[in-house]
């Protein structure tokens, strides 16, 4: 019970900060204020409902909240999604268009488990939707899983997403987004060593740490300069009575998020002042920019502590992905074995999560590939969220990315030869 404490001492401020909020709100919105013309009070108001909005979503998972989607017929048809696959620790979700006939285009969207939920794709997701059947790994948080699931580490993860690949079928290109970028490469490694005809067609991998000492960054080099031991102890806590995970060791997702913010705490302290300003002069709305993005930057999720701590340990410190030496249930995951997967590395030139070069040391693996099935782009000027979610990802990198999924696949790359020649 060692950690209990602090874990529920993080929730208790949340909840505070939460109430303090909701109760400036509430006294400054009291009809009779209105008759002081006091400015003070407009202040309090904005500074309320700014900040219990804020803390309010640092415990709630995002809905999805995917808009219909204009089908080749003209009429607006409706997103349901639906659960293909249901586990412990993660569901694989399919994103099915009511009305529309399936796109031949199949995509798996391996999204991060590194603090956020896998909403942090919706805007990857409705992109990509209009031209392909999407399907994402939708990973639970670890406060929510009981005890008696058992452990989820990086070998888990993995064996998850071969699960997920084979369930799916040959026919399926994978897009796997920073964190699981390792993770993916080797799932698709073990596939192509123990049965090759389920190996998927494409393999995009975006932004992740295949080797991190090939490009250092600030985050990269973190697990260099820390020990084990120090992690285990400043970082690891045990679930609170409140959730269904109780007594889960984990990396809480309040201490990652505290994490993310203090690298660029001006940047984010400026965000909420200019946004309590712009709420006092009554400019804000529910969904402006700031709260589109604030509303799922802040909510966050817990991760197992023993996949947090076996990622550090084995694939930035022991950089087992990039030495080829990674092994899942005492199996050798050999990248060398892929063989007949195009495989397309994306990268941001302004990457400082996971610079130009890290998730390229990919291709020099892969040497049981020929050559014409491997591919690079770094998109200039782009930073990490860019690359997969921003205007580079819509105006450059996806149409390259829906390309090279084209390209690969036998009947889309006869019909574009015909059409070619035709003309």
């Amino acid at each position: 019970m060692r950690y209990m404490a602090t874990y529920d001492l993080m929730e208790s401020l949340r909840n505070t900060n939460q109430w303090l909020g909701a109760s400036a709100l509430a006294f400054a919105s009291y009809p009779a204020t209105a008759l002081l013309p006091v400015p003070a009070l407009s202040w309090m108001r904005a500074w309320g409902e700014v900040t219990e909005r804020a803390f309010a979503r640092m415990v709630a998972k995002p809905d999805w909240g995917i808009p219909s989607i204009t089908g080749p017929d003209g009429c607006d048809h409706v997103v349901e999604i639906e659960t293909e696959l249901s586990r412990p620790f993660g569901d694989l979700i399919h994103f099915n268009i009511s009305g529309r006939p399936p796109s031949k285009r199949r995509v798996l969207l391996v999204a991060p488990m590194s603090g956020h939920y896998a909403t942090l794709l919706r805007s990857t997701v409705i992109s990509l939707l209009p031209d392909c059947e999407v399907y994402i790994t939708d990973w639970h948080n670890a406060r929510d899983i009981p005890v008696s699931e058992g452990k989820f580490d990086v070998e888990d993860y993995t064996s998850y997403l071969v699960e997920f690949m084979q369930h799916l079928g040959p026919d399926l290109n994978i897009i796997a987004v920073c964190q699981p970028v390792p993770l993916a490469l080797a799932a698709t490694a073990i596939i192509a060593k123990d049965n090759p005809e389920a190996q998927p067609r494409t393999l995009t991998l975006i932004g992740g740490p295949v080797d991190p000492d090939a490009n250092p960054t600030e985050v990269t080099d973190f697990g260099r300069r820390v020990t084990m031991g120090q992690l285990e102890e400043t970082m690891i806590q045990r679930v609170g009575f409140k959730y269904e995970g109780v007594g889960r060791m984990v990396y809480p997702g309040l201490l990652q998020l505290a994490s993310f913010m203090s690298m660029n705490a001006d940047k984010h302290t400026k965000a909420f002042t200019d946004q309590i300003l712009r709420t006092a002069k009554g400019e804000a709305s529910d969904r402006d920019r700031h709260n589109t993005f604030y509303d799922e930057y802040l909510a966050v999720m817990d991760m197992t502590s023993e996949f947090y701590l076996s990622t550090v340990e084995r694939i930035f410190k022991a950089r087992e992905i990039a030495e080829n030496a990674f092994m899942v249930d005492g199996k050798h995951a050999d990248i060398s074995k892929i063989t007949d997967v195009a495989v397309k590395i994306v990268e941001g030139e302004q990457d400082d999560i996971s610079a130009p070069g890290q998730c390229l040391a990919a291709l020099a693996l892969l040497t049981g590939l020929p050559e014409d099935k491997k591919a690079a782009h770094v998109e200039p000027g782009a930073g990490h969220y860019g690359i997969f979610a921003g205007r580079s990802w819509r105006n450059n990198i996806r149409p390259l990315v829906l390309d090279f999924i084209d390209t690969n696949t036998p009947k889309m790359r006869k019909r574009a030869a015909n059409s070619n020649a035709a003309a």
